[in-house]
């Protein structure tokens, strides 16, 4: 997919802008501004989690006329994408997709689901296919439909986040860390050194109103052990110990500590460095097992194929994976975790009809180099078995990619 837009940047942030509706975008920024200026991690999780409409909004007001950077390119050409849906759409079409993308900009949602859905779009006509908006010009359960050389397949795009594999929510620990921050920085105030904190959470850790008990009294026992000098507490829920920090980066600037803290504790631990003057306070946080990301993965296809897919054409399930950051990303591509699951999927009845998964990340979309990002945009997973997986029309969307 090229990611060079043809128009200038302000003019496509502008038009995007104008196509949500100025008064409905304007509204949405307030509030994403205002979480970013919430709790120091919580800050920085929410400018990630609205990056495309935080990059956007910058682009569209700022001085700068041009994409500074790859991954602005990407969104821009993402958004020229929707700008010509909406140009091509009729009446029906376009009513469909502003209230789409308007549906992105309310409550906890994001754009990240419109943006999968036209960065899917561009990516198989740049292969040579012609693509139609089914399920917003038709109704279709199935989100596009894309032909060449006289052979048609279907394509449902879903959103799966990694915490459905997790015991232990991202959002949570962001909001559990950033609770108890002042109580690490009384304590370091009153013991000055470097510290562990190592936090296993066999019950797991859930934000949201069904999770805020568990968070409000993990938070209280954490401040109770720090109060009271005791170095171990443990139940059925958590086992926390407070140990000298001894890692040798422990001097380290904050990054290559959390590396360190990264390589000591795994891809799956949660992470957190908090400092006064010469002190230093890491934690670490896992689950009491381990994570089931692609099972979770795995599980979500099985739900989506036959709501989704007709059967009366060849099938593509076009997944992203939300919640995950780079070296999990890459994880559970070079453990083949994700292939692993797709391909037992793909064995199922439910995957009878579905010639191809597709799997993509944050890195894809934002035009991350590889070994970060996966090499052609996306991990393809043929399924062998489909009547359909050797048609030479369909090869450049359905061919295993690893």
């Amino acid at each position: 997919m090229k990611i060079k837009p043809q128009r200038p940047a302000r003019e496509i942030a502008t038009a995007f802008a104008d196509l949500v509706g100025v008064r409905a975008w304007s509204a949405r920024q307030a509030v994403i501004r205002k979480e970013i200026g919430a709790g120091q991690r919580a800050g920085r999780a929410a400018m990630q989690r609205y990056a495309i409409e935080f990059t956007l909004e910058r682009l569209r007001t700022g001085p700068c006329d041009h994409p500074s950077t790859r991954a602005e390119s990407c969104l821009l050409a993402i958004a020229a994408e929707a700008l010509r849906c909406a140009a091509d759409a009729s009446r029906d079409g376009r009513a469909n997709l502003k209230a789409m993308l308007r549906d992105g900009l309310a409550g906890e949602r994001t754009l990240l689901a419109s943006f999968h859905l036209f960065r899917t779009a561009a990516l198989q006509r740049s292969r040579g296919f012609e693509v139609r908006y089914a399920r917003l010009e038709d109704g279709a359960t199935f989100d596009l439909l894309i032909e060449r050389d006289g052979v048609a397949a279907e394509i449902a795009c879903d959103v799966v986040s990694a915490d459905e594999g997790r015991d232990v929510h991202r959002g949570a620990w962001i909001t559990l860390v950033d609770a108890i921050d002042p109580d690490l920085q009384i304590w370091l105030a009153n013991h000055p050194g470097r510290y562990l904190l190592k936090l296993t959470l066999p019950q797991g850790l859930r934000g949201g109103a069904d999770g805020q008990p568990g968070l409000a009294a993990l938070h209280g026992r954490i401040r109770d052990m720090l109060r009271s000098s005791r170095r171990a507490d443990h139940d059925e829920a958590a086992v926390l110990r407070l140990d000298p920090l001894m890692l040798a980066a422990a001097q380290a600037d904050e990054n290559g500590l959390m590396n360190s803290l990264r390589r000591e504790f795994g891809h799956e631990a949660h992470l957190a460095v908090t400092g006064r003057g010469q002190g230093v306070f890491a934690l670490a946080a896992r689950a009491g097992r381990e994570n089931e990301i692609a099972v979770a993965i795995r599980r979500r296809m099985a739900a989506l194929a036959p709501a989704c897919l007709t059967g009366t054409r060849p099938g593509i399930l076009a997944m992203f994976v939300e919640d995950t950051d780079a070296a999990e990303w890459r994880h559970l591509r070079d453990r083949l975790e994700l292939e692993g699951e797709a391909r037992q999927f793909l064995t199922h009845p439910e995957a009878r009809c579905v010639v191809a998964i597709t799997c993509s990340s944050r890195l894809e979309l934002f035009g991350a180099a590889a070994p970060h990002a996966a090499p052609d945009g996306e991990l393809r997973f043929r399924n062998p078995a489909h009547p359909a997986a050797k048609t030479a029309a369909l090869a450049p969307a359905v061919l295993s990619s690893i």
